[in-house]
This record gives structure tokens, C-alpha cells and sequence, in this order.
């Protein structure tokens, strides 16, 4: 984005701690909270609105530098004796303004304007609007204003009144062949602080744009990955405020994918159907394409993961190992089972079933015959 338009990123460190240090006094203590819970549940918060700011001038041509002010209204439907309203603005350059806050007193609807000013010392289209923050989160539209500059005005730069943005050595390259990319690394210098878009190009095509805000000098970095073996060269472009490109910076990458492929699968036993308490074992095979390596892994017991556990493999090309995990039911149901692997994947879970059943009771034994003496 143009110069002007950009504020100082660490405002919006310094908004960040200061909307913490109120979110702190706001909320109560876990004591309070404990005791007030119900009331708090009960008490409505205020409604909050914010209108889309407007600046003034919205539309300026003529002599730069130029003060565009910008204003907002916001209106806060108070429902308590004391309410505190917390707000900051937000640019079209993606940074944002320090938190502000205001305190008012009384019931019912009160409106409020709010007001921020911009300099500008070169041609700029951009927005700017109004983030409420406290007592209730809004966000009002984006307030649009254009600059343009006749020439008159000067921003200590030295080529018609706009600051010289030069790449500097340019762009150095390492290639990681083992990943399949390389790294392309730039460094851009100004002659002061202002925002500077650049872009990536390899081999003649745009692969990466962006916008920095440098303020003397500063690295910029883009990882290019081709899919299969990749030759050729990349360079650095300034786009604005200037036009101006880096040397060409030539490198190879190889892409050797020596990784070996890992897969599991997992099998159940068959329904049993019997006396219980009884153990049943799954059963899952992991295999790997080709070298030695380790593979990390987990049972996944109805939905619940296990602690990982590890297979190793030693030799050339395919190989694969079993591992078992036993379930013991003492009741009718079912379980289920699937395997997850360190990298990610994991296979469909399995299920087994059980059903108990009780055995019928032995026969009692027939009573002996007896003779009865005559």
C-alpha cells in the first residue's frame, strides 16, 4: 500500500496488551463469579452499533502531503448507571490503532463520535474503520478515501517526490533436495520506513506476492515446490512504490522422495457367541515399502487412543510385522479397533462381537433305588 496509509505495527501490540489488562478488570474473580453467577446470567449487556466512518476529504487531489481526517459514531444502548466502551480503528494495511476507551454514566441511548487522522504523502486508495471491542463486540464498514498527489509535495524521496525502493544484493537461493523445494531468500531496502509490495518470479512466471513494511532494510523469504525435478531462476520485484527487480539467482532442485511408505490395516476376530468371560484379539499388519526405519503407532480402542508404541524394520525392499491388542468382555456388546500412525493416517476402525450366554444347569442326579425289608 502507499506511504501514509500505514500505521506503526506496534500499536497494535500495545492495543492487544491494553484490551487484556481491561478484559482482566472486567471479569470477575472466581469468588464473585461463584456467588453472582446467576446475576450476571440475568443481566442483559448494552447493544452496541458503530456507523461506516467518513473522511474528509474522502476523494484529494492536489499537493501532498495531505491530512485526511476520519470520523465515526457510535451509539451505545446503555442498561447500567456506568458503562465503559473500548474501541480502536482499523487501516486498510492490515495493521490497527491502540485501544481507547471512554466511560459514561445513565441509562438509555447515547451516541458518541470518535475521530482519527491520517497523513499521506503519496498517491493512496484505502479504508479505515471502527473495531468496538467493550462492553459488546462491533465492526463498522470500511470507510474508503483516495489521495492524489500533483507532484507538488515532496516525501524526502529523490525521483518526483517518491522514495527510491531499490532490491538489495538481491535474491540467494538454497535448494533442500531432500524435500523436494528451495528456498528463496531476498532482502528489500528503503530509505525510510514505508510499506513496499514486492513479488516472486521463477522462470519468467509471478509465483508469490506481498506487502512488507520496511523501514531501512528487511529479509523476505517464499519456498518454491515443484512437483518433480525443477531448473531455473528467480528474482526479486519491487512493484510499488517503484518498479525495480533483483538480479537473477539460478539453482536446481532434485526431487528424490527416498522416504519409505508406511501402511497399516486392521482385522477383527469373528463373532463369538458362548460362555463368558472370554478374550478376543485383533489383529493389524503394518508394512513399509523398503528400508530400515522405525514406525510409530497407536491402537485406537472404541474411539479412545492408546500410548504410542513402535515397529522396527530392518532389510530391503517390502516387509511387514503383525501387532495384536486383546479385548476381554464379561458381557454381551461389541469393540471396536482401528490403528493410528505417527504421520497422520489412520485406518477404519473394526468392530467384534460378543454374545454371552449362560449354560442350561446340569440335570440333578436320579435318586437311588432302596428294597425295603419284608
Amino acid at each position: 500500500m502507499k506511504s501514509g496509509l500505514a500505521r506503526k505495527l506496534a500499536a497494535a501490540g500495545a492495543g492487544a496488551a491494553m484490551l487484556a489488562t481491561m478484559a482482566t478488570g472486567l471479569l470477575a474473580t472466581p469468588a464473585a463469579a461463584a456467588t453472582g453467577s446467576a446475576a450476571s446470567a440475568a443481566k442483559p449487556k448494552p447493544a452496541v452499533s458503530v456507523g461506516t466512518p467518513k473522511a474528509s476529504p474522502s476523494k484529494y487531489k492536489g499537493d501532498c502531503p495531505v491530512n485526511v481526517t476520519f470520523s465515526s459514531k457510535i451509539k451505545v444502548k446503555a442498561v447500567a448507571g456506568k458503562t465503559t466502551v473500548a474501541y480502536r480503528w482499523l487501516y486498510g494495511d492490515g495493521s490497527k490503532g491502540k485501544v481507547k476507551t471512554f466511560t459514561f454514566r445513565g441509562k438509555g441511548v447515547k451516541s458518541f463520535t470518535v475521530k482519527d487522522k491520517g497523513t499521506f504523502k503519496g498517491d493512496v486508495k484505502g479504508w479505515q474503520a471502527v473495531q468496538v471491542l467493550a462492553p459488546r463486540g462491533a465492526t463498522s464498514g470500511k470507510g474508503r478515501f483516495a489521495v492524489s498527489c500533483d507532484g507538488g509535495g515532496h516525501d524526502g524521496g529523490n525521483d518526483g517526490g517518491h522514495e527510491v525502493v531499490q532490491p538489495g544484493i538481491g535474491a540467494t537461493v538454497w535448494v533442500d533436495e531432500g524435500n523436494c523445494e528451495a528456498a528463496l531468500i531476498g532482502r528489500i531496502t528503503a530509505s525510510s520506513s514505508r510499506w513496499v509490495r514486492y513479488q516472486w518470479v521463477v522462470n519468467g512466471h509471478v509465483v508469490d506476492s506481498d506487502a512488507v513494511r520496511v523501514n531501512g532494510s528487511r529479509k523476505v523469504v517464499h519456498v518454491f515446490k515443484p512437483r518433480d525435478d525443477f531448473r531455473g531462476w528467480a528474482a526479486l520485484q519491487i512493484v510499488d512504490p517503484v518498479e525495480n527487480s533483483s538480479n537473477r539467482a539460478y539453482f536446481k532442485i532434485w526431487c528424490k522422495d527416498t522416504t519409505p511408505k508406511v501402511s497399516a490395516s486392521v482385522d477383527a476376530p469373528s463373532a463369538y457367541e458362548g460362555t463368558c468371560p472370554v478374550t478376543r484379539t485383533f489383529t493389524g499388519t503394518i508394512g513399509v515399502s523398503h528400508g530400515d526405519t522405525r514406525v510409530k503407532y497407536r491402537w485406537i480402542r472404541d474411539g479412545v487412543p492408546g500410548s504410542w508404541e513402535s515397529v522396527y524394520f530392518t532389510g530391503h525392499g517390502p516387509q511387514r510385522q503383525i501387532v495384536s491388542d486383546s479385548w476381554t468382555a464379561s458381557a454381551s456388546g461389541n469393540a471396536s479397533r482401528a490403528i493410528e500412525l505417527y504421520d497422520g493416517s489412520t485406518t477404519g476402525a473394526v468392530k467384534a462381537e460378543v454374545t454371552c450366554k449362560t449354560p442350561a444347569p446340569a440335570p440333578a442326579p436320579a435318586p437311588a433305588d432302596t428294597e425295603t425289608a419284608a
